[in-house]
This record gives structure tokens, C-alpha cells and sequence, in this order.
């Protein structure tokens, strides 16, 4: 029996249940009575998860990523540790992996910590049917979790994210207004990230009517932080007659792979070749010229992230998704 079941059974929310364990006065009498009902007639005995409702609280949280040399995920990890210490919460963080079974076991192996919730960063996280999300329904019957650039609609789990479509299509919108229509896109992903930034694009190229633009679309296999092989890729790509003179990438470090490509071939950046990168990470500034890439409010998505957390712990209403629009930030590698 867990404080999800008990919100089934007397039909209210587990914040409600929450209430009732803290000896809340916002809980209805009649409310309460069905509650605790449930609870003595199970013979409940608080879990992890109610001792994060403020029931002997560990004061710790779980981090699961799948890489911590990952760019965007070791900046998230960041933020979020120096967010959950402002609070008084300390951190447990386990680097899984790609693999499911692994990310199946971390998170098993960091539920038995009993930390007060887990957060779960990137959108590698949720699979694409119910049996590879079944993981994370078991677990958020017991604490709390919380998604860092994903969406998954179950109890008990909340989704923080940047509304990669929108941002993706408004990008890739401005580089065809700007005349330049034979695009290549470029990506590594297909989480649920990427298929959304993935979908953008393609609608932005639907809009605009743009022929033939699928044979552009190519997912590169390799490790994008080695931007010298992306060069190289793309360098293959020339030579078999693919012809493009804007490039927009998923993330970072492939957009600087294609400005190391222009210069391999001579091509000045944006005059030859316009490049549009994602993440807005620290490899911006880092290029000459400086590259224009879509901010996803990778900071603002944290703290939204742990102050919900933070609400779930205090058996507060929250809410279950919160989605913030990415911006373009324009620099050196885009004339418009």
C-alpha cells in the first residue's frame, strides 16, 4: 500500500493525503475522516514518499542523467544541485547511461536511499510506449517524479520542459524568411526532445512550401561533441553532391562541427553558410564568429522545477506541467 493507493481508494488527490498525514487544518472533517478511514483500514504505514510529505524527511533528492558530459545535462545538473542546497536539500546523483534496463536499475538503486523524490533530467527518459514508461509509473507510486525536459501525463509525475517545437519552427522560420531555403538539419536524437524539435522543423519547411527539403533531414550516429568527425561527416555529405547553404542542428556542438566544416572548405560564416545551433550553451562564445543558437531557458526550467518540487514535499497543489518558450539568440553566424 502506497500514498498513491490511498488517493485512489478515498478518491482525492495526494496532496490531500498529504494533508491528512501532516495534521493539516485545510483538510475538509469529512475529507479527513475518508482518509484516514483508508489508513487504518489498510494499516498504511507512511513510505519514502511521505516522509518527503514532512514525515521524517531525509532532505535528499535523487538526480538521474543519462551523461554528465553531456553540455545541457551537466549544466542542468548544476543548477539543480545549487537550487536544491538554497533549500536545504542535499543530492543524490547517478550518471545511467542510455540503456533502459541500467536506467530501470539506477532508479531502483536511488529509490532505495529513500530520498524524498527523484528527478530525472534530459528527455532520453521516457520511451515511446507504455512498456518502456512502466519504470517510472512504479516509482512515482512512492515519490515523487520530476521530468527536466520531457512531458509524461501520470500521477504523481511532473513535467518541466521548453517548448522545443515552437522554438525549433520559429528558428528554422527565420532562416527561410531571411531566403535560405536548402536547409540541412541536423541531429542525433530521437528522445523526446528531438522528436519535437525534429517535428518543428519539418512544419517550418511545410509552411514555407519548401520542395524536396526531407532529403536534407539527417540524423548523424556519431558522438556530436567530437565536432571534428561532424566535420567530417559533413565533408562525406559534400562530396556526394548534397547541397545546402544554412544548417541547423539539435544541439550545440553539432552547429560548430558544421562551421568547422565551412572552414575546411573555404566557405565564409554566414555569408556561404548559415548555422543555427540549440541549447545556447557555452560553445556560442567559444567560435568565431559567435553562433546564433535557440535559448531553451535551461536555468528558469530548473528553479520552476525544484519550487514545484518543493510544493509536492509541502502537500501542495502544483502543477504538472510547466512549459517555457525558447528565444533565439542572434549572433555571428546569421545575417538576418
Amino acid at each position: 500500500m502506497t500514498i498513491y493507493d490511498i488517493s485512489k481508494k478515498a478518491g482525492v488527490s495526494i496532496a490531500t493525503v498529504s494533508r491528512v498525514l501532516n495534521g493539516s487544518d485545510k483538510v475538509r472533517p469529512a475529507t479527513r475522516k475518508k482518509v484516514m478511514d483508508i489508513i487504518e483500514k489498510y494499516d498504511y504505514t507512511p513510505n519514502a514518499f511521505a516522509r518527503g510529505m514532512g514525515l521524517h524527511s531525509v532532505q535528499t533528492i535523487g538526480i538521474l542523467c543519462a551523461d554528465s558530459s553531456d553540455l545541457f545535462l551537466a549544466k542542468a545538473v548544476y543548477y539543480l544541485e545549487q537550487e536544491l542546497q538554497s533549500n536545504g536539500y542535499e543530492s543524490l546523483l547517478c550518471c545511467t547511461g542510455y540503456n533502459l534496463d541500467i536506467k530501470k536499475n539506477y532508479l531502483n538503486l536511488i529509490l532505495s536511499k529513500k530520498v524524498d523524490g527523484i528527478i530525472l533530467v534530459g528527455s532520453n527518459f521516457i520511451g515511446t510506449n507504455e512498456e518502456e514508461n512502466q519504470y517510472i509509473k512504479d516509482v512515482s507510486a512512492q515519490v515523487p517524479i520530476m521530468l527536466l525536459n520531457a512531458s509524461f501525463d501520470y500521477p504523481n509525475v511532473y513535467s518541466t520542459l521548453c517548448d522545443d517545437y515552437t522554438s525549433m519552427f520559429e528558428a528554422t522560420g527565420s532562416m527561410l524568411d531571411a531566403g535560405i531555403e536548402d536547409i540541412l538539419y541536423l541531429y542525433n536524437s530521437n528522445s523526446y526532445s528531438g522528436v519535437k524539435k525534429l517535428g518543428g522543423f519539418r512544419a517550418a519547411m511545410e509552411a514555407h512550401s519548401v520542395p524536396d527539403y526531407e532529403k536534407r533531414i539527417l540524423f548523424y550516429e556519431g558522438d556530436p561533441q567530437q565536432m571534428d568527425d561532424v566535420a567530417n561527416y559533413l565533408e562525406r555529405l559534400s562530396k556526394k553532391k548534397l547541397s545546402f547553404h544554412g544548417v541547423i542542428a539539435s544541439e550545440d556542438p553539432l552547429a560548430i562541427g558544421a562551421m568547422k566544416y565551412a572552414r575546411r572548405q573555404g566557405l565564409c560564416v554566414p555569408e556561404d553558410l548559415s548555422v543555427i545551433g540549440y541549447n545556447n550553451s557555452m560553445l556560442t562564445t567559444c567560435c568565431t564568429p559567435e553562433l546564433t543558437s535557440v535559448d531553451n531557458r535551461l536555468e528558469t526550467q530548473t528553479h520552476q522545477l525544484v519550487q514545484t518540487l518543493l510544493g509536492v514535499l509541502q502537500g501542495e497543489e502544483m502543477p504538472k506541467k510547466s512549459i517555457f518558450s525558447g528565444k533565439l539568440i542572434k549572433r555571428g553566424t546569421t545575417l538576418f
